[in-house]
């Protein structure tokens, strides 16, 4: 926090001091949080928010707020900013919240900090901001107020407020401001720089989408140009759509990720990016996807269509459905390979299908056992927005590791059928990988339950140099088979 001008005298902590909400004391807009909590819960109503519009912001507001509730205790404050409050209402100072929002989240947030004599806001009839804004706080208390705020319609209210606080406000914002003459005190705000940006794509979870080259290896048609290429824009188009439903699943699950110990980082959960970024750019990336579609087969883009539509139902329901949501996990990761093969025009092998759908089966368990072993370690009965509880660790377990075995059973009868032949100049060298995968899949499991495996295991995977050298013998006892 930057250091008060000369000008900022004790007298002037008598003033009161009024703070705006959206972007001033939370890092996020509560109009655009509880719009996703209503398309989340309700989708259908969202079809009824240009008829609530059309009588203005303020009745669209209230008809939202009305409909869905906010945890004000966990929505992203900033931190600086809190505790000056706090510390001037420890002196005396009288703390006002004016705000666009509506009345009752207003007032959620000001019963849950306990530090405001008087809230302002939205009220169905009248949108609180600019001039409006401006208006009832002249009405209320006079012309002796400071005004902390963000954007560039509070440069009305601080032009006749006597001290400006600016919180994460634009540099052309802090320019007309200091322009006023007003005495000014700056606080930060979150930085969404191109960091955040690469974290909320999950651009690392991209390297999932290589599933689609499986079929052309399989084939043993890696080196064919013309299919590679078909495969490498399957690869690409699969990349802007994942990165999309990544966007709106993370835009639709605020409430909970906020209550887990790690997920409340991400990007638009902490406040670092805006969620209106987001929800523009969902879509466009989802655009960008269909349109490389049309560079492929008519099958492709069919199965990339229904990649995101179960993505989408996952992120709105089926994540919240016990074993039904890694059944979903699984089936996902065996599209994009299906995919692959429509991609490419390779005939899909049902043993490779199968094989995947297993594997990926006991990988998805590997997720919710490192969710519920940490729920286990911080004494919660529930994982919050999951279907799942503490005492359900040691079942996801069994199922986990039995998926993962009956994957090394598809394997092996794979080996010992009529295909392999047809394939392979040396198919009995293929027996060596049941030993690597068992031994791969084994150690995952024993690593989870040590709590040693991140959230997603195909990115441990990644990371793990001994997974990376159980990757390497696979691919050289398939070559040498070859």
């Amino acid at each position: 926090m930057s250091q008060p001008d000369a000008g900022l005298a004790e007298p002037r902590r008598a003033l009161t001091l009024v703070v705006g909400l959206d972007g001033t004391l939370v890092h996020t807009d509560t109009h655009y949080e509880a719009l996703l909590v209503l398309l989340k819960r309700a989708p259908w109503l969202v079809l009824l928010v240009p008829l609530w519009l059309l009588k203005g912001r303020a009745h669209l507001k209230a008809e939202i707020s009305r409909r869905v509730e906010l945890d004000a205790a966990y929505l992203p404050y900033n931190a600086e900013l809190l505790a000056y409050l706090r510390a001037e209402g420890a002196r005396g100072r009288r703390l006002v919240l004016a705000t666009s929002a509506d009345q009752r989240i207003a007032n959620a947030v000001a019963e849950h900090l306990a530090l405001f004599s008087e809230v302002h806001a939205s009220d169905g009839r009248t949108h609180l901001s600019g001039a409006r804004k401006l208006a009832r706080l002249k009405e209320c208390l006079g012309t002796s107020f400071a005004y902390a705020g963000n954007r560039g319609e509070d440069l009305l209210v601080w032009k006749d407020a006597h001290e400006a606080l600016l919180v994460g406000a634009a540099r052309g914002v802090q320019r007309r401001c200091a322009a006023l003459g007003r005495p000014v005190r700056t606080f930060d705000g979150p930085r969404a720089g191109w960091q955040a940006w690469l974290k909320a794509l999950r651009m690392h979870q991209w390297a999932k989408n290589l599933l689609v080259f499986v079929p052309l290896l399989a084939a043993h048609r890696g080196l064919e140009l013309g299919l590679v290429g078909r495969a490498f824009l399957g690869f690409i188009a699969f990349c802007f759509c994942a990165s999309s439903v990544y966007l709106l699943n993370d835009l639709l699950d605020l409430p909970s990720d906020r209550r887990h110990p790690t997920k409340r980082l991400r990007p638009f959960a902490s406040g670092t990016l805006p969620l209106e970024a987001g929800l523009v750019l969902a879509p466009l990336l989802a655009g960008a996807g269909a349109a490389l579609t049309l560079l492929l087969p008519p099958a492709f883009g069919a199965a990339l269509g229904a990649y995101y539509a179960i993505t989408l139902a996952y992120s709105f329901h089926l994540k919240q459905v016990a074993v039904l949501d890694v059944l979903v996990l699984a089936g996902l990761y065996t599209v994009r390979i299906l995919a692959g093969a429509l991609a490419v025009g390779v005939p899909t092998s049902s043993w490779l299908l199968s094989f995947a759908m297993f594997l990926f089966l006991s990988l998805a368990l590997v997720k919710r056992v490192s969710e519920v072993r940490r729920l286990r370690l911080a004494s919660q009965d529930v994982v919050h927005g999951r279907g799942y509880g503490g005492g359900d660790y040691e079942v996801l377990v069994s199922l986990g590791t039995a998926a993962g075995y009956v994957a090394a059973v598809v394997l092996s009868l794979y080996i010992n059928s009529d295909t392999v032949s047809r394939l392979y100049v040396h198919p009995e060298r293929l027996w060596l990988l049941c030993p690597v995968l068992l031994y791969w899949v084994s150690r995952i499991w024993l690593l989870a339950h040590r709590g040693k495996v991140d959230e997603d295991p195909l990115v441990f995977a990644m990371r793990d140099p001994v997974s990376f050298g159980m990757g390497v013998l696979a691919a050289s006892i398939l070559y040498s088979a070859a």
